[in-house]
């Protein structure tokens, strides 16, 4: 199923599909794609994500986000083996720590540390400098703790992201700013938190099916997150009325007075 063209209806409808597909893609993830011992939730943090949210109910037997230390999750694809299929790759080493909306949560049960986020970018993020300024930040925050990232945005570059959203997180150094093409406006993006910053991207645009993208659990082990086939399912639940809006088909129901004059005797 193609990705459709959101800015056809108002933010309070991609936000109704936006609760649906967290909820399909959670759904999704804990139903055999998960390797045991994790699980997905839909959390909403209403101040952000603040370190002490992250860090809260550390792991004891769980992956650490320490190195050399790390424990690897059972069960996910190794990097090595599989890389992921994206059209970039890049890599930065630091060695400095530098909402409202729903999102998935990946948490492990040995304490239920947060291990891995995946955000939906709705149209307010990007609607004030504000909010998107706070988007950027909270971005930061989660990767410089460690936390592994994957961001979906269906919506077209603004003036604040004129390159796309990644290219406002990524802001660190050259290396790895990927400018999107002109035919491929949209962008889904993994990345792997701190200490060692990776990212994967692929553009995508409205019209195209949505790659699975690698939801990462450690730096060496990911799992696929099927954004086509959770978004479609979330597609058919779209009350008729708004999908012939949002695909700019005709109205399919007897509001339409074409529809109405066929049933006149």
């Amino acid at each position: 199923m193609p990705i459709h063209d959101w800015t056809r209806v108002d933010a309070g409808i991609f936000h109704d599909f936006h609760l649906s597909w967290i909820a399909e893609i959670k759904r999704s993830l804990n139903t055999g794609v998960l390797p045991a011992g994790y699980y997905a939730l839909a959390e909403q943090i209403a101040s952000g994500l603040e370190p002490d949210v992250l860090t809260l109910q550390g792991p004891v037997e769980g992956p650490s986000r320490t190195g050399s230390a790390e424990v690897e999750p059972a069960g996910g694809i190794a990097v090595a083996e599989a890389p992921p299929a994206v059209d970039f790759y890049a890599r930065l080493e630091i060695d400095v720590y530098a909402a409202r909306a729903r999102r998935i949560v990946i948490r492990h049960r040995s304490r239920h540390q947060v291990i891995a986020i995946i955000e939906i970018v709705s149209p307010g993020n990007k609607d004030s400098k504000g909010a998107f300024a706070a988007f950027v930040e909270k971005a930061h925050r989660v990767l410089l703790s460690g936390v592994n990232l994957l961001i979906v945005d269906l919506f077209p570059p603004t003036n604040r992201d004129p390159q796309g959203i990644h290219q406002a997180i990524w802001d660190w150094e050259p290396d790895g700013r990927f400018p999107l093409p002109d035919t491929k406006p949209l962008t889904c993006v993994s990345y792997i938190g701190y200490p060692n910053l990776q990212v994967y991207l692929t553009p995508v645009a409205v019209g195209e099916t949505l790659p699975d993208m690698p939801l990462f659990l450690s730096p060496r082990a990911y799992v696929p997150v099927a954004l086509e086939a959770t978004y479609q399912s979330t597609w058919e639940s779209v009350p008729d009325f708004w999908r012939d809006r949002i695909t700019g088909n005709p109205p399919s129901g007897p509001e339409n007075p074409e529809n109405g004059r066929k049933h006149q005797p």
